[in-house]
């Protein structure tokens, strides 16, 4: 293998800023940031280094012995194919823009060293993730991009709002990372092996060696996914991450944290069986549904691109369920692309209306933030499926997978979500950069500066061509043994093959668009609550979920809390541990008052003490 030191290189120079950050240049803000950022863009040229010299084909492994208990060898090794291959470029490639962006976006941030030391924590445990050949492995860093997407959203923690959502974020990842962990206690105690490679080998030998758990130990290890990629019902979490910096939300967002859990999913897809794959698709079905509803009634700018990823994810997810993982990274890929943009170019938005977030306090931004506005645009369009940009193929190709696994309904549910997004996604579009100014923070609003503008322009270049340039053969020859390459041309006419999904789609894109044009296009004001009543303040309050947690799991959980609490201080330390504690207390005082300091009633104590051994010597 040529350049085999370049992998180990590219997870652990993110790790090597952290440290040099903390330790020497935590003072220097722009020493510090320059540092993250060069850690993050040498693994991304590394990246395009090793895949030029070995191909996307290359598959292998390196690894060292890291720990050995009786039979249980854990190896710290890296996995490298086409998987991982094309994942270290979205990382480091979408994160590397991410990080430059950040450079001017937190500039006048007096903690700009820390955020960026979070930042390459946070790059380092999910590059850890993607190279991981192992599931011990995969959970430790698993855990650590918990830690540091804790820091990262609760970065400004002196708003209470996001020391709160960073809290709900860790704990609610916490929940599904308990069953991931049970998942692969059980995954190791029935097959006797933590490899990823060994698992896979062991199951084709003997797919029947997990019997009837196997239900099971899938769905414990989805719930890993369930919380990383913030699947129902463990979704709350996502929408209240924003309260971090915006560059956090689209690292978040966009290539990264939610990314994980439907890149474990193909990794370890031999290990679900069709009941699972079942489950799994109609959770991802719902959670599209769900998430996109919940957007069409959000104010702020922030929220509605935030529960876009979540409908996302859901679509990702459901494609993984229909034994699809080519179109789920495929769109996962894609999406990277576009959701970045469109976080990148609202937080371009925000520092232009001088940081305020709700969108009925904008307007007619187009003019005062030209390219803030195109590439907003192409984010928009490709986010919506509109051909010829990036999403349109791969949104094209989950609902062509939906129907080839002959699953009708989430095929209207998938076809349903595309048009709900397009609505919200245009509503979004038209009240921000369209109609008139509604607050004097529109009427001075001002366009970025090039350290952002230039993130912006290299991700609308891939949001609009990423749908042609070989991503699908890429992911195709990890998947499927008989994958035909295509050419940029096949590839760009690869939709017209199956014309019925793809004219569904593009349909209700259309109707999605119209909508949103006869009610948004000149609006001061929302029109739809007066329409929809009820449902659109639902809608708004995200159908009550944190309300309905709140007033059940979360009271449960504080009143079996209180009865602990009262179990431990009256009974555990008040009557056991203080009957052995007031005894001993007692025993002493009582003991203390022998200690007269008398000589003559030291004496006649030590008398009686010898009387008393006599008797026992000889009066027996």
């Amino acid at each position: 293998m040529k350049y085999e030191i370049l992998p180990w290189l590219i997870l652990f120079l993110p790790l090597l800023s952290v440290a040099v950050i903390t330790l020497f240049t935590l003072r220097s803000k722009t020493v510090s940031s320059l540092i993250s950022i060069g850690a993050v863009v040498a693994g991304f040229v590394m990246t395009l280094l090793f895949i030029n010299a070995n191909g996307f084909q290359f598959s292998g492994e390196t690894s060292t012995n890291w720990l050995s208990i009786g039979g249980l060898q854990i190896d710290f090794g890296l996995k490298l194919d086409a998987l991982s291959l094309m994942m270290l470029l979205v990382v480091t490639g979408v994160g590397g823009l991410i990080h430059i962006y950040s450079f001017g976006y937190m500039h006048e941030d007096r903690s700009m060293a820390r955020f960026f030391a979070f930042m390459s924590l946070f790059t380092f445990s999910m590059l850890g993730i993607v190279l991981a050949n192992n599931f011990l492995m995969m959970f430790i860093f698993w855990e650590l991009v918990g830690v540091s997407s804790y820091l990262l959203i609760g970065f400004w923690f002196e708003k209470p709002s996001a020391g709160d959502a960073a809290k709900k974020a860790f704990i609610t990842n916490r929940l599904g990372d308990f069953g991931f962990l049970f998942g692969i206690l059980m995954v190791w105690g029935l097959l006797g092996s933590l490899s990823f490679s060994t698992l896979q080998s062991t199951l084709a030998a003997n797919p029947a060696l997990l019997g009837a758990s196997a239900t099971l130990a899938g769905l414990l290890i989805f719930c890993g996914a369930m919380g990383k990629s913030a699947q129902f019902p463990l979704h709350v979490w996502l929408p209240d991450a924003m309260e971090g910096p915006t560059p956090v939300s689209a690292l978040i967002h966009a290539a990264t944290m939610v990314a994980a859990g439907v890149y474990m999913l193909c990794r370890t897809l031999f290990l679900f069986n069709a009941e699972s794959l079942h489950v799994i698709s109609y959770i991802g079905g719902f959670t599209a549904l769900l998430a996109a509803l919940m957007a069409i009634q959000q104010n702020d700018i922030k929220r509605i691109i935030a529960y876009s990823t979540l409908s996302q994810l859901g679509y990702m997810v459901m494609t993984v369920g229909l034994n699809g993982p080519t179109p789920a990274m495929f769109h996962l890929t894609t999406h990277a692309f576009f959701k970045a943009l469109l976080f990148l170019a609202a937080g371009s938005v925000i520092i232009g209306m001088h940081h305020k977030q709700d969108i009925w306090h904008m307007g007619n931004l187009r003019k005062k933030m030209p390219v803030t506005f195109l590439t907003f645009t192409i984010g928009t369009l490709a986010l919506c499926g509109v051909p010829p940009f990036s999403g349109f193929y791969s949104k094209d190709a989950i609902l062509a997978q939906t129907l080839a696994q002959k699953s009708y309904l989430l095929f209207c549910v998938g076809v349903f979500v595309a048009a709900l997004t397009t609505f919200y996604t245009f509503r979004l579009f038209f009240v921000v950069f369209f109609g008139k100014e509604k607050s004097d923070h529109a009427k001075h609003a001002h366009e970025s500066p090039l350290v952002m503008t230039l993130p912006l322009i290299a991700l609308a270049v891939f949001s609009f061509a990423g749908g042609f340039i070989g991503i699908t053969n890429n992911y195709g020859s990890q998947f499927t043994m008989d994958h035909e390459t295509l050419s940029m041309a096949q590839q760009a006419m690869e939709p017209f093959k199956n014309l019925f999904p793809m004219l569904c789609g593009l349909g209700a894109v259309a109707v999605g668009f119209a909508l949103a044009f006869s009610l948004y296009k000149n609006a001061a004001t929302d029109p739809l609550p007066a329409k929809l009543g009820g449902l659109a303040t639902a809608m708004k309050n995200k159908f009550y979920f944190d309300e309905f947690y709140e007033a059940t799991f979360i009271r449960a959980h504080d009143f079996l809390a209180a009865v602990a609490e009262w179990i431990d201080r009256w009974i555990l330390e008040g009557a056991i541990i203080g009957a052995i504690r007031g005894g001993t207390d007692l025993s002493g005082r009582a003991l203390r008052l022998a200690q007269t300091g008398n000589l003559q009633t030291y004496a006649i104590l030590f008398v009686l003490g010898v009387v008393l051994l006599l008797y026992f010597v000889l009066g027996k």
